[in-house]
C-alpha cells in the first residue's frame, strides 16, 4: 500500500529546469531539454530576424539557434558563460526534432509541485504564465509558438 501512495505523490510533482536568460528566468520541464552544450558561434545568414541567431551543428544536425529574449520583444545578448539549450521540438513537424536556445549560464534543477504560485506580472509575447518559486519569478515559455515563429519566418518547414 505504501508503494501506491508513493506513486500517487510522485505524479503531483515534476522536475523543472530554471533556465537563466539575460533578462528573465524560464521554467521548463526537465524532459523538454535534450542537452545543454557549450556556446558555439552559429552560421549566420544576412537578412534574418534579430531573434534568429543562425544555425549551429549538433550531433550531425543543423539546428536553428534562437534568442528567446529577442523573439519575445527584448534584445539578444551574448554574455560570458553563455550556453545553448537544445530543446525537444513540440510542434509535430516531421523535419524538426530540436531547436536551440541561447541561455546565459547553467540551468538549475527544481522540484515543481501542484502548489506552484502564479506571479502577478505582465507577460511578454511567447510567455504562457509567470510563477514564483521562493524569491524567483519564472516565465513559462510557449515553445510551440516559438517553433511556429520559426515556421512563419520560413526558417523551418
Amino acid at each position: 500500500m505504501s508503494q501506491a501512495v508513493a506513486t500517487t505523490s510522485s505524479v503531483n510533482s515534476l522536475t523543472g529546469l530554471m533556465v537563466p536568460l539575460s533578462d528573465r528566468m524560464l521554467l521548463l520541464p526537465n524532459v523538454a531539454v535534450a542537452e545543454l552544450i557549450a556556446y558555439r558561434a552559429p552560421q549566420v545568414s544576412a537578412g534574418m530576424p534579430d531573434w534568429f541567431l543562425g544555425q549551429i551543428a549538433w550531433r550531425d544536425l543543423h539546428l536553428p539557434l534562437l534568442s528567446f529574449e529577442a523573439a519575445s520583444g527584448g534584445q539578444a545578448t551574448l554574455a560570458a558563460g553563455a550556453r545553448v539549450a537544445v530543446i525537444n521540438a513540440l510542434g509535430g513537424r516531421p523535419t524538426v526534432k530540436f531547436i536551440a536556445l541561447l541561455v546565459q549560464g547553467i540551468p538549475r534543477s527544481t522540484k515543481v509541485g501542484s502548489d506552484l504560485l502564479r506571479a502577478d506580472v505582465a507577460l511578454a509575447p511567447l510567455e504562457l504564465e509567470a510563477v514564483s518559486i521562493g524569491e524567483e519569478i519564472l516565465r513559462i515559455p510557449d515553445l510551440i509558438a516559438l517553433e511556429q515563429k520559426l515556421a512563419d519566418a520560413g526558417l523551418i518547414e
